[in-house]
């Protein structure tokens, strides 16, 4: 036999299990329930995780030379299954041609809500986001103060987003409008799928790791869901955040930090990933060369929105502070920080949580390995949200990705607790994140106790 044939022999049980994994993801997309009937994707979401982890096993055992190929033909496959429907527990993308579509038209979007008067001829010209007449009963539709039907959520309060999300939602609409969402859906494949490649490149470095870790992004159903079907421009920022650290690690930390600030003006989210960037970096002698990566991911930041900033002034804070309120990050009304909540009165639990995030950045810029600045990224990142606990799985695409580049896996347990959160309205916090810290304390102490090795390693 020879020794191709042998390695070919060698993949099948991966090969198979991805494939099993594609047709479960492919009927959790098309018949598996949506956010008003959610019943339907408790089983097959619990179904699509089981595949997974088994396809990833098996994947270990595959050959080293086709594994590269093979993650990045699964991430592939993988992504084409959330293209199968159109959004189904989300309707985010809609608000994002919306977006779009307001600067085509040669507006600020921080400038006016949709449901505007100052944009009603913009409105009639989007049917496809303000429906004419009918029901408007769908999960994704509601109505305006005006009693117009709108797959814009919010469509009363001016956007949230960042400006480097805005201009991917200008390029959206620029090249594909005519597709409606799916045009954000194929632009959430495509930016799921560069991540794939961008790891896989990361973990070719010598001692980067092994490269199937990378499957842990590529073949994950979250990214199917979250990233491509869903259409969160999170994925955006998880590509320049990888970048970001990759090209900082490698050395280069204007070019890094402008790439990490690029990401935080992305989604503010991948902020939590800075202080990966500068790991060790309090923990040797100070050098002048250590402040070129936070100035310059502080530029890049600052310059993307001068543009929006120009036109719109202080607008350009959008609908973030009433954002946080609604989300239950206020004082007045404390719905977050569940575990913290469980041992401290709800006035001391957004203090604390902020002590623990801190004290969590402050190991990583002390102790952290500047080689390695995804795993101080993941240690942070994987707190703050054990922290804050959010109801929306898709900020955890950040964590599936930090977790791909340094093997510990047990960190997808934090958004495996916040899609259970999503999917029952926010009941459970603190079993779902409770569950989650559970595994990642019980895996680092396996882990530090040699009862196994770190994966991949």
């Amino acid at each position: 036999m020879s020794d191709t044939t042998r390695s070919d022999r060698s993949a099948w049980p991966a090969v198979l299990a991805l494939a099993a994994l594609l047709a479960a993801l492919a009927a959790t997309v098309t018949g598996g329930g949506t956010l008003g009937d959610p019943a339907g994707l408790y089983g097959w979401y619990a179904v699509d995780g089981a595949l997974f982890a088994l396809a990833v096993v098996l994947l270990r055992r595959a050959p080293a030379e086709v594994v590269p190929a093979l993650v990045l033909a699964g991430s592939v496959a993988v992504a084409a299954t959330g293209l199968l429907a159109p959004p189904r527990t989300s309707d985010d993308a809609y608000r994002y041609l919306w977006d779009g579509r307001v600067q085509a038209a040669g507006h600020s979007p921080y400038d006016h809500a949709p449901d505007s008067p100052a944009l009603a001829g913009l409105r009639a010209r989007a049917p496809e986001l303000f429906p004419p007449g009918g029901a408007c009963a769908g999960w994704d539709e509601r109505r305006t103060a005006a009693g117009e039907c709108s797959k814009v959520n919010r469509p009363s309060v001016h956007t949230i987003y960042p400006p480097v999300a805005e201009g991917w939602f200008a390029a959206l609409y620029a090249t594909g409008g005519r597709f409606g969402v799916r045009a954000a859906q194929v632009g959430g494949a495509l930016l799921a799928v560069a991540v794939s490649g961008a790891l896989l490149l990361v973990l070719r470095r010598p001692g980067a790791g092994p490269p199937w870790r990378a499957a842990l992004w590529g073949w994950c159903p979250g990214v199917a869901v979250w990233a491509v079907n869903d259409a969160h421009v999170d994925t955006l920022g998880v590509l320049l955040m990888v970048a970001g650290l990759a090209v900082a690690a490698g050395g280069r930390p204007v070019a890094g930090g402008a790439l990490l600030g690029l990401s935080v003006a992305t989604k503010l989210v991948p902020a939590l990933a800075l202080p990966g960037a500068l790991s060790g970096v309090f923990g040797r002698r100070p050098r002048a060369r250590d402040a070129l990566l936070p100035l310059a991911a502080l530029a890049a930041f600052a310059l993307s929105y001068l543009p929006y900033l120009w036109a719109s002034g202080p607008a350009v804070l959008g609908y973030l502070p009433g954002y946080l309120r609604e989300e239950g990050y206020h004082e007045g009304r404390m719905d977050r920080f569940g575990l913290l909540r469980l041992v401290l009165p709800d006035q001391l639990a957004s203090l604390a949580g902020v002590v623990v995030i801190l004290a969590a950045a402050g190991w990583v810029l002390f102790r952290g390995d500047p080689a390695r600045p995804w795993s101080g990224a993941l240690l942070v990142t994987g707190t703050a949200l054990l922290v804050a606990t959010p109801a929306y799985p898709w900020y955890g695409l950040l964590l599936v990705a930090l977790v791909a580049l340094d093997g510990r896996w047990e960190w997808l347990a934090v958004p495996a607790a916040a899609q259970v959160l999503y999917l029952t309205g926010g009941q459970g916090q603190q079993l779902a994140y409770g569950a989650a810290l559970l595994v990642v304390v019980v895996a680092a102490l396996a882990r530090r106790r040699g009862l196994r090795p770190a994966a991949g390693r």
